[in-house]
């Protein structure tokens, strides 16, 4: 008895033993990480590249492999799909890097609470200008890749509907109140994309001319509390 209670001790400490049950070891490796961001970063880079240029239906998830100088396969571990490929694009685009925070949650939309409202109002057409100018081209894949992709019609009215929140959200910061649906109705149109790529793709103008009028404008139709 003595031996074989021996043995089933040795067994069960010894490492090496053949009957020693291992567990797989799990470990994070900050250099496959770092490699891991790198490699979406590129991805990023030339899908937004691709995008912008070619347009939607132009740019195919090979291109951007190809572009990033990458297999299709690792384009797919971290993207499923074309769709969310631009989503993510869209999304750094318009925070303009990528932290997890939403414009409303940004040191630049907090302005819109502070100071004066000439200053408010300022914040807000500067904030505006910035992220059209990130957005424009993308605005641009949206609008011409819906009408034929319920795909892209789908994530341009989810766009259209963040904006629309955001300006609420926004409007509220600067007037002290929430507005009314028909005062955000407004300033969502006042805003849109559509009237920048309007006025400075089509009319030519600056996007600095862009802020100036945005800011002239914002004074004289915004509510007051």
């Amino acid at each position: 008895m003595l031996v074989v209670i021996t043995e089933l001790f040795y067994s069960a400490v010894v490492p090496g033993n053949a009957t020693t049950a291992k567990k797989p070891r799990r470990y994070a490796s900050p250099i496959r990480a770092q490699r891991a961001q790198e490699t979406r970063a590129a991805l990023m880079t030339a899908a937004a590249e691709l995008f912008s240029t070619k347009g939607w239906a132009a740019t195919g998830m090979r291109d951007v492999a190809g572009a990033a100088g990458v297999a299709i396969e690792t384009v797919y571990s971290h993207f499923a799909s074309k769709r969310a490929l631009l989503q993510a694009v869209i999304d750094v685009a318009v925070v303009g890097d990528e932290r997890s925070l939403a414009v409303a949650e940004r040191d630049e939309f907090a302005a819109l609470g502070r100071g004066r409202r000439s200053a408010r109002v300022t914040a807000a057409a500067a904030l505006v200008r910035a992220v059209h100018e990130r957005t424009a081209s993308y605005a641009m894949v949206l609008r011409e890749a819906a009408p034929g992709d319920e795909q892209i019609a789908e994530l341009l009215q989810a766009t259209r509907s963040r904006q629309r929140e955001d300006i609420e959200a926004g409007a509220a910061l600067i007037v002290g109140r929430p507005p009314t649906a028909v005062e955000t109705d407004e300033l969502w149109a006042l805003l849109s994309p559509e009237l920048y790529l309007l006025l400075v793709n089509e009319a030519g103008w600056t996007p600095a001319a862009y802020e100036d009028w945005v800011a002239t404008t914002l004074s004289r139709v915004i509510p007051r509390a």
